[in-house]
């Protein structure tokens, strides 16, 4: 009897896997394409060449090594989107150290853990960002013995930093001979950066990358984006994750294609405006982004003609809201990428050449060099085709580990090295996989599987709906009962009944929500990720509900 064909992939390709650190790919770059403009930060009034930055990472990497940092040491950054953060990137990589992104919108709190977690033996900070004052955070935490240098970014003096161009000023007491034998020392498979996870739930866990794990997988998103040393994108996401870092960064590095990032932090008419003046030919966001651009009232004013390509990750993407960035921002080719920290991020991606209805309403085909699997959460049985099922995925992307986590990092990574990814997906026919859900976000409401996702689809399709997020929430009769936190579009208005009224008929009575809550912003990571644990925490209160116990 013939087998029902089981949810299981590979990624196919006639590229090979990159096998250089990232130092010696950006010496690579910069010869060949040296006049190419790698680095254009309008509010910092700064434009650098490939061979202009080149010069400036090895200025930073000398400076570092004149600081006594060894390879293998940990080095904080602790900034919004500059030019100091990539230069900091690049320079670490030269050097060996391992580059420690810390979240900008981290408070006392969250600074001294992951300091004292990872060990830093130096950190590189701004001096605010938003309402937040990092020196004054720094100076008020109990930091880790371990750190015993603060970089911090400007030209005002703080009493016991070094200003970065101080720092700099180092690098003449380090030879160029001296740091390309450090350089020579590095292997690609060592790590090179650590990156927090959100901490959506918990302490987070210290993801730890390697050059292989974060060149490769920048490449390779770039290269199904058709990218070549004539495209400019515009990275309004925050560097210190790997959509900023990896992705656009390292993307366009690896392509002799230029980065720009437009403001410190996300403002959408910047955005606009850059996209515009700097003639890009992509652009990178999370959803939040996108219907922001989208929904700005000066939106039509703005010449976005450029745009080709981009990225919407992060966070589950809208189908609608995907039609209209195809329609309405001119990018024809824009993608969808689905990963986590974990694999570097990326192990599927649309492809441009696809159809509509797969490119706007799947994460696409897995990477090349990856493989993927759907199995069952329970039993752990690969599923057949057309099953929900927990993605697993396995390849040069997973992450070494977590950083002095061990316990952690078996629970993620299993004997065969299938990284556990935590969301429930459905594979087609063709390879392409559509995520339904997290395992931990699926409601049970009276016995019946509710996936949001598929609830905050439909609400999508309304008129009146710029952004819904669904949660369950505790009900004593159903266990769970559903429940919608709404955005309106600007100058409507609509009321719970008429959105009900909406769902009859469309969707199974026990998806439609029972309750509905109209915000103008849902509570969020830094990197635009939908903190639902906090929505559902605060509709508990407002709505005075608990949760009924359970065996």
């Amino acid at each position: 009897m013939a087998r029902t064909r089981l949810s299981y992939a590979s990624g196919a390709t006639d590229q090979p896997l990159i096998g250089l650190t990232i130092g010696d790919m950006l010496e690579d770059v910069a010869g060949r394409f040296p006049d190419n403009e790698a680095l254009v930060v309008p509010h910092q009034n700064l434009r650098l060449t490939y061979r202009e930055m080149l010069a400036e990472v090895n200025r930073c990497a000398r400076a570092l090594l004149a600081l006594g940092i060894e390879k293998g040491e940990c080095v904080g950054i602790w900034a919004p989107n500059r030019a100091e953060w990539t230069i900091t990137q690049f320079a670490t990589a030269k050097v060996g150290a391992v580059l420690v992104n810390i979240n900008p919108a981290y408070r006392r709190h969250e600074l001294e853990y992951a300091l004292r977690q990872s060990g830093c033996t130096a950190v590189v900070l701004a001096r605010r960002f938003k309402s937040s004052d990092y020196v004054a955070m720094m100076r008020e935490i109990d930091p880790p013995a371990e750190l015993r240098h603060r970089v911090l970014l400007g030209d005002e003096d703080a009493e016991g930093m070094v200003l970065w161009d101080e720092l700099l000023a180092m690098s003449k007491d380090v030879s160029e001979d001296t740091l390309a034998r450090r350089q020579m020392e590095q292997q690609f498979d060592d790590p090179i950066n650590i990156q927090y996870t959100s901490g959506t739930t918990g302490f987070p866990k210290g993801a730890t990358l390697s050059h292989h794990n974060i060149l490769n997988n920048g490449y390779f998103v770039a290269e199904r984006m058709r990218f070549t040393d004539r495209d400019r994108l515009v990275i309004p996401v925050p560097l210190y994750h790997c959509f900023g870092m990896v992705m656009g960064n390292l993307g366009c590095m690896t392509h002799g294609a230029t980065m720009i990032y437009p403001s410190e932090g996300f403002d959408a008419k910047r955005v606009l405006e850059t996209v515009e003046t700097e003639r890009a030919t992509a652009l990178y966001g999370v959803p939040t982004m996108f219907i922001a651009e989208l929904d700005h009232p000066h939106f039509a004013r703005f010449d976005l003609s450029s745009l080709r390509t981009g990225i919407m990750a992060g966070s589950p993407c809208p189908i609608e809201v995907m039609k209209k960035v195809v329609e309405r921002m001119h990018m024809g080719e824009v993608e969808i990428a689905y990963g986590m920290t974990e694999t570097s991020p990326v192990s599927f991606q649309t492809r441009p050449d696809a159809p509509l209805a797969k490119r706007v309403g799947t994460v696409g085909q897995i990477h090349p060099h990856l493989e993927v699997k759907l199995q069952d959460p329970t039993t752990g049985m690969t599923v057949p085709v057309g099953t929900p099922g927990e993605l697993c995925t396995r390849g040069y992307s997973v992450m070494l580990g977590y950083w002095h986590q061990e316990e952690a990092t078996r629970e993620a990574i299993d004997r065969a090295r299938w990284m556990h990814t935590g969301d429930l997906a459905v594979m087609d026919g063709d390879g392409y996989v559509n995520i339904v859900g997290r395992i931990k976000d699926m409601v049970i409401r009276g016995g019946e599987n509710v996936y949001p996702r598929e609830v905050e689809e439909f609400l999508y399709t309304h008129p009146k709906v710029s952004d819904v997020q669904v949660i369950g929430v505790p009900d004593p009769t159903l266990g769970e009962e559903i429940m919608a936190w709404v955005k309106v579009r600007e100058g409507e208005s609509v009321t719970e009944d008429e959105l009900r009224e909406f769902c009859r008929g469309e969707i199974a009575h026990f998806k439609i929500p029972h309750y509905f809550k109209f915000v103008d912003s849902f509570p969020m990571t830094v990197t635009g990720k939908v903190q639902k644990f906090v929505m559902r925490e605060q509709s508990i209160v407002e709505l005075g509900l608990r949760d009924a116990e359970t065996a």
